[in-house]
């Protein structure tokens, strides 16, 4: 059977880097880059992920060159891991590059307790987070909001919940963006999208979501340890979740209405999953508008749950039970940036930022070492934090993986092992789970995902990222 790979010309710049020319394929406006070693790259050639990279090579105003990120796998329209810049005067913007999951993102919270004096308070811990952190697909939360409300949220992000008593200056400014974008134009969001998002705040939603409660389990970097509070064997918590269903119908309503107009503006795709209009027409600019209202509101909900989260926290650990936020990093994004003097329009569908030290967006606090990123692993893995680099703005638009990546389907990954054996393995391995059923449990499986630690080396190796500690689950509560 003919694969991916052999379909296209490709070569292999270094041990972590291959190139398709933009000659590979007649309609391609530039090259693509794969951040991959050859483990990966091999993963990576089985499904569409490489023929999605050169499709979005081919859009309008894309510039040089394409990228796929080590976690890499196939998407809507844009691969899972890619990330494309697009001239913000000329180029466009598409729905399918950011996701329907708008903002889904990663924050990590730090305690001041060793992870082995809580060892007896583990599993009531991860019980009372299950029960105060509503998860699963349409589950209300805590946060009442009228419709005044939901618009200060979609407008003002975290910011509105320092009003309400739910963040503190200090978890606005160690959140990417200070957790508001300010071009977000809540009347540019449907009803239908405002409908469904408006009981939702502070809630996990289902998928690969989840809050993890982790010790440090290895440093790499003291230095840059010391600048972001971790130390080994402290207990820390990973919150992981995004815009919910207002992201969701956010990108529907979207993907719909460029459909029906890039006609209008000439323009052809080799897929209609990367509907997208110019960034600088009216409907570019409506779909920005909404997407960084619903980017907001992703920030606003990891800040609920971390308050949440705090509250369960207390509760159970007495003592030292502060939870400092580390950082909150966004996936999902299309963010107007400058680069090299020229403004962009940069996404990243299941990427992260990774600023370096002299980035005038890395929070003065972290200047010393970069912006923190956070990469997720699966449950039963290793979560990594990492610090970006200078040399990514060169080599990846300030650009690094967001977890893990899949490595098979959640249908192929239930057919594999079923999700009561999923359990009793983690259990095994003193790892506390709470899951709504079984078939989540069998989806989300460790064996359903890459290698994180493959996949932080390459990112390390390349420059894009360094490491800075790895985190090992202690309990997990998935969506």
């Amino acid at each position: 059977m003919t694969t991916v790979a052999q379909s296209y010309p490709h070569t292999r710049l270094g041990d972590e880097l291959v190139e398709i020319p933009a000659s590979a394929r007649a309609d391609m406006r530039v090259a693509a880059r794969v951040y991959a070693d050859q483990g990966l790259w091999e993963q990576m050639i089985r499904d569409r992920t490489l023929s999605q990279l050169i499709n979005v090579a081919t859009l309008p105003g894309v510039l040089d060159p394409v990228l796929a990120m080590p976690d890499a796998h196939e998407g809507y329209g844009f691969p899972v891991g890619g990330v494309a810049a697009f001239s913000a005067e000329d180029g466009i913007i598409s729905p399918g590059g950011v996701g329907y999951d708008i903002n889904c993102g990663v924050r990590l919270l730090a305690s001041e307790v060793e992870a082995a004096a809580l060892r007896d308070r583990i599993e009531p811990l991860v019980h009372e987070l299950s029960r105060t952190v509503p998860s699963g697909a349409g589950r209300s939360g805590p946060v009442p909001l009228d419709g005044a409300g939901l618009d200060r949220v979609l407008g003002d992000g975290c910011h509105y919940l320092v009003e309400r008593g739910l963040a503190t200056d200090d978890d606005v400014d160690a959140t990417e963006a200070g957790g508001r974008l300010p071009q977000a134009d809540p009347g540019a969001v449907s009803p239908r999208a405002k409908q469904r998002g408006r009981p939702q705040l502070g809630t996990l939603g289902s998928g690969n979501h989840f809050v993890e409660v982790q010790v440090v389990d290895e440093i790499f970097d003291d230095d840059a340890a010391t600048a972001l509070g971790l130390w080994p064997g402290q207990c820390t918590i990973l919150i992981h979740t995004g815009s919910r269903g207002l992201g969701h119908q956010v990108c529907t309503d979207y993907v719909r209405q460029m459909d029906r107009v890039m006609p209008r503006y000439g323009i052809r795709l080799p897929d209609r999953e990367l509907a997208c209009a110019p960034f600088a027409s009216p409907e570019g600019k409506a779909y920005f508008g909404a997407m960084c209202a619903a980017a907001n509101f992703a920030f606003a909900n990891r800040q609920a749950v971390t308050h949440a989260v705090r509250r369960t926290f207390e509760r159970i650990v007495a003592g030292r039970s502060e939870l400092r936020l580390v950082y909150d990093v966004t996936h999902n994004m299309a963010k107007l940036e400058n680069h090299g003097g020229a403004d962009l329009v940069v996404h990243r569908k299941g990427a992260t930022r990774a600023f370096g030290p002299s980035h005038p967006e890395t929070p003065p606090r972290y200047r010393a070492v970069g912006q923190p990123v956070l990469i997720p692993g699966s449950m039963g893995t290793a979560s990594y934090v990492l610090a970006g680099t200078d040399a990514a703005l060169s080599r990846s638009y300030g650009s690094c993986c967001h977890g893990a990546g899949r490595a098979m389907s959640r249908r192929a990954a239930k057919r594999l092992r079923p999700g009561h054996e999923v359990r009793q393995e983690l259990a095994d391995r003193g790892i506390v789970v709470r899951c709504p059923g079984n078939q989540e449990l069998a989806e989300e499986a460790p064996h359903a995902y890459k290698d994180v630690d493959r996949v932080v080396e390459v990112v390390h190796r390349a420059g894009l990222a360094r490491k800075v500690a790895r985190l090992v689950p202690l309990g997990v509560i998935k969506g």
